[in-house]
């Protein structure tokens, strides 16, 4: 004889009703780490994808520099590629720097599909206001093309990129950088560079303060100013890359890299400390999140423990009237999954609340409001319950085998 499935849960149900107050701390504690599970990698996922998001815009995706990653080798040991050659007292030649052929590189680069360049010129130069000096990392940029392939644009208080073309030297500074020297939009001040280069330029608009991705010290000049400001005319030492995906950065890098020799830098190469970083503190929390729903599937096993050694009377009774051992597990595993159910179904309630507790925490940041960033997708509800359930299910089996040792004469024997 086998009990039927609705028989089956008809005892589970009753088991558990029989036991309300267990029951309900049972479901508590599940509720409790499904809810708290929700919240804490709602919060993690959610700031990692922002920070992720805010390293993958705050610079272009590739940047192509004027660097080599080795350097070229000498021509004796390129004339003796596998002689034994050691060469003493040569001095190596300095090179200007600048990308050769920059042209035909940003040409490859564009003709790649989803991959748009801008080029770029970097250099130092010292502002000079009322007998106040500032040293300053100048970029020359193309404004049309420079607001493709990054978001600094967005980063600017006042004014726009296209100032640049718009005024003769206009320059853009950030908010801290203007504040120290006394100046704002609009004001004139005097810059010379290393060559010796001097001219006047003017404040066209400024950066928002706090843009650690740009830099206190950092300005923005039209690419042909810089260029004839550092005396580098022609001369580019950047090309900036954006990508439709950005993921794809390393594989592109490689190949420019590898056809051109100069070295093409992708964002996760730039961040690889911190996406190493952002590994371990998913580890950490995972294994944190999990101990909570660990813990909270012990309430199951207490509960479900606790109602086989209550019923070991009723369980020799049913083995006598017929029920299979496989019965008896399943309704001991059956309580201890509608524990689970129920449990994740209020864990996923509770959840939803914190999240949106913590969704609406406003702070300030650079003066402007900010909330948390929270990931609200599906996948980490059905994280939380399915691990829930797996828990709950082994909390429940490990005495429902005990249940279906129990030997009913031996029982039997012991009530008579």
């Amino acid at each position: 004889m086998s009990g039927s499935p609705l028989l089956l849960l008809d005892i589970a149900f009753r088991h558990l009703s029989g036991r309300r107050r267990q029951t309900i701390v049972a479901v508590s504690g599940v509720a409790i780490g499904v809810g708290f599970f929700l919240a804490v990698s709602a919060l993690m996922i959610g700031s990692q994808r922002d920070f992720v998001t805010t390293l993958i815009d705050a610079a272009p995706h590739i940047i192509i520099s004027d660097e080599l990653r080795s350097p070229p080798p000498q021509p004796g040991i390129r004339a003796f590629p596998e002689g034994a050659v050691k060469l003493r007292g040569y001095k190596v030649r300095n090179e200007v720097r600048g990308l050769k052929d920059w042209l035909e590189i940003l040409r490859a680069a564009n003709n790649m599909p989803g991959v748009i360049g801008s080029p770029s010129l970097t250099g130092g130069v010292t502002l000079r206001v009322g007998g106040r000096e500032e040293p300053l990392a100048i970029v020359g940029i193309e404004p049309e093309i420079e607001t493709k392939i990054s978001n600094i644009e967005d980063k600017l208080r006042t004014g726009e990129l296209r100032d640049l073309e718009r005024t003769q030297g206009g320059l853009i500074i950030g908010e801290e950088l203007a504040e120290r020297l006394g100046i704002g939009k609009g004001d004139i001040v005097g810059a010379t560079s290393a060559s010796g280069g001097t001219r006047s330029l003017r404040i066209v608009a400024l950066f928002k303060r706090g843009q650690t991705q740009i830099g206190a010290s950092t300005g923005y000049l039209l690419l042909r100013e810089a260029q004839s400001m550092l005396g580098r005319p022609f001369i580019i030492n950047r090309i900036g890359l954006r990508l439709t995906d950005p993921y794809q950065a390393e594989q592109i890098a490689a190949k420019l890299e590898k056809r051109f020799s100069y070295k093409a830098e992708s964002w996760q190469e730039r961040s690889s400390d911190f996406l190493s970083l952002l590994l371990t503190r998913n580890v950490i929390m995972y294994s944190v999140v999990s101990a909570i729903l660990l813990v909270a599937s012990f309430g199951i096993y207490t509960v479900v423990s606790n109602s086989v050694a209550d019923k070991r009377r009723d369980i020799a009774i049913m083995r006598s009237m017929g029920f299979s051992l496989l019965d008896l597990q399943l309704i001991f595993v059956c309580e201890g999954l509608a524990l689970a159910l129920v449990g994740i179904g209020f864990g996923w309630l509770l959840g939803f609340g914190l999240m949106n507790i913590l969704g609406s925490v406003e702070f300030s940041v650079g003066g402007e409001s900010e909330y948390l960033p929270l990931d609200r997708g599906s996948t980490q509800y059905l994280i939380a319950g399915a691990a829930s359930l797996f828990a709950g299910i082994i909390a429940a089996w490990l005495p429902a085998r005990k249940a279906a040792q129990v030997d009913p004469v031996d029982i039997l024997r012991g009530a008579a």
